[in-house]
């Protein structure tokens, strides 16, 4: 019986280490970096409040967060939240003061990405794999890298400007969108609310 506690605990304590591991908070972000291990190839859901936001992709198999610009830098009272199950995660970013505030998520660059966020100046750089993105308000520009490797594409904006020089697209107004097929295998989703989608 002594033994049969002894397994269950241990049982216990690797379970609760693992929770703990795939779920992370970090209260005061731009003072502590938040930085988590993940591989390449899952899905990354991203939701994070209005900023100068940039996502890069990396070789590393981590995602990390950077806070930086003149109100950033000072600010104790942004949030970052994580929570990973399997190949899939997500990250919120809350808090932090209301201008001059510039966000850097890294990611690792082969990921597919599920990205909200509601206003600012967001670009998405280096990474490859299905993209899902979408701005309410502002100026989001994506590298989609080669046009060919797409099987479906589809931009759109309530009002602004499309630029879409890989896929032979410009389109300004109200409502304008484009989709396309190709033989590729991933998939673009990319909407702007008011402002501008360029996808280079």
């Amino acid at each position: 019986m002594r033994y049969t506690m002894a397994f269950l605990s241990a049982v216990f304590f690797l379970a609760t280490t693992s929770l703990a591991q795939s779920r992370i908070a970090v209260e005061d972000l731009a003072h502590h970096p938040f930085e988590a291990d993940f591989s390449a190839g899952g899905q990354i859901d991203l939701h994070i409040r209005s900023a100068e936001i940039r996502i890069i992709g990396s070789d590393e198999n981590k995602i990390g967060v950077r806070v930086g610009g003149k109100q950033g830098s000072n600010s104790t009272d942004m949030k970052a939240r994580f929570e990973r199950s399997d190949n899939s995660c997500q990250l919120r970013i809350t808090g932090g003061p209301n201008n001059e505030l510039t966000i850097t998520v890294q990611v690792p660059k082969n990921s597919n990405l599920f990205v909200r966020i509601f206003a600012g100046d967001v670009e998405v750089n280096g990474i490859t794999g299905n993209k899902d993105i979408e701005l309410h308000s502002g100026d989001l520009t994506i590298g989609v890298g080669d046009a060919a490797d797409y099987a479906h594409v589809k931009a759109s904006v309530s009002t602004g400007e499309i630029n879409a020089k890989p896929f032979g697209e410009s389109h300004g107004g109200l409502f304008r969108s484009f989709e396309k097929s190709g033989s590729g295998k991933y998939k673009l989703v990319a909407h702007v609310g008011a402002g501008e989608l360029t996808l280079k």
